[in-house]
């Protein structure tokens, strides 16, 4: 293996270290304590809808200090997520007091209304995500803009960036991706294993199917709804569902083509990425030490415990701390305001 290279003017930054809470132990447990042991309150927002150019909508949360000169990160969210999960309102607050504006994006289909078009959203799929850039571009030329993508929004942010020729570099100037199914192929194989993958697979499915027949007057002439709602897995319903709806042929091809894993090299944007080895939702051996270790431009802050977006700190009883939400806030600030 070849030693990173030193990339120039680039600001120094040090984690700070990590100190899972005793009373989580193992992935399901930090998992499940980063979802129902958030407590993030109010958080104000102002929600815009965009069009997009094939004529469907996003909806925007604009955050605090949207319409001034800081910083603005666009903030990214997990499978059948929305930007107003406890997660995404945590990394939001944890981004604001580091002096820094956010911005939510709700993938279509995402933010409680069914989007226009006979489709949905997908790990692979940056149009949008890149056509919100743009638009953040053109409103403020010159103002910092960063990223921290979850889970999916972390595939789709760094997916964007490798496969751009100027590695990101001309939409983003610094990217923070956590827990990201980096081989989503294997990812699907292994978060529905046993009891809990059961647990997963019922509860992203529930969701993911009543999306469906939400449309399905639109999806009807697209798909076979009867053998989607037959779908026991979310590999059978990339197969039946999210492969054809989106161009692909299957879901094989939809993970061979979208996984971001084959993107990491050519990133070049400072990027920081937090996973743990005990992620319920991506085997160990599909961690990307290599591609990381090879790339000067990403930082890892890869950790032995932490599950799926939990990375969970502090002593019962008493009020947690999320590790990535703070350090990744901290290192767009350090990134982003020299």
């Amino acid at each position: 293996m070849k030693p990173k290279q030193t990339v120039l003017n680039r600001p120094a930054f040090s984690l700070s270290p990590y100190r899972p809470s005793w009373w989580l132990p193992g992935g399901h447990l930090q998992t499940l304590g980063g979802k129902y042991l958030r407590r993030p309150g109010t958080f104000p927002t102002k929600r815009e809808r965009i069009d997009t150019p094939d004529g469907d909508f996003l909806d925007l949360e604009f955050g605090p200090g949207a319409d001034s000169e800081a910083p603005l990160i666009l903030l990214l969210h997990g499978l059948e997520g929305f930007t107003r999960r406890p997660y995404m309102v945590q990394a939001a607050q944890a981004v604001t007091g580091q002096r820094l504006a956010t911005v939510g994006l709700n993938f279509r289909s995402c933010s409680g209304e069914p989007n226009r078009r006979p489709r949905l959203y997908h790990s692979g799929d940056t149009a949008d995500t890149l056509h919100v850039l743009r638009l953040l571009r053109s409103r403020w030329p010159g103002r910092a803009l960063g990223a921290m993508g979850f889970s999916l929004g972390g595939n789709v942010l760094l997916k964007l960036l490798g496969e751009r020729e100027d590695g990101g570099d001309g939409v983003l100037s610094a990217a923070v991706g956590v827990s990201v199914p980096y081989d989503l192929a294997a990812g699907a194989a292994y978060m529905e294993r046993g009891l809990m993958g059961s647990f997963y697979s019922r509860y992203f499915l529930r969701s993911l199917k009543g999306k469906v027949r939400a449309k399905e007057d639109q999806l009807r002439p697209l798909i076979d709804l009867k053998k989607v709602y037959e779908a026991r897995t979310l590999r059978e319903f990339d197969d039946l569902a999210t492969g054809p709806l989106h161009g692909f042929e299957d879901a094989a091809d939809y993970y061979r083509k979208s996984s971001c894993s084959q993107f990491l090299p050519s990133i070049r944007v400072p990027t920081l990425l937090f996973h743990a080895r005990n992620d319920p939702f991506l085997p160990p051996r599909a961690i990307p030490h290599e591609a990381v270790a090879q790339n000067p431009w990403i930082t890892p802050a890869f950790a032995r415990r932490g599950g799926h977006v939990g990375f969970v700190e502090g002593s019962f009883p008493g009020l947690p701390t999320f590790w990535a939400d703070q350090e990744g806030a901290r290192f767009l600030r350090t990134m982003l305001i020299q």
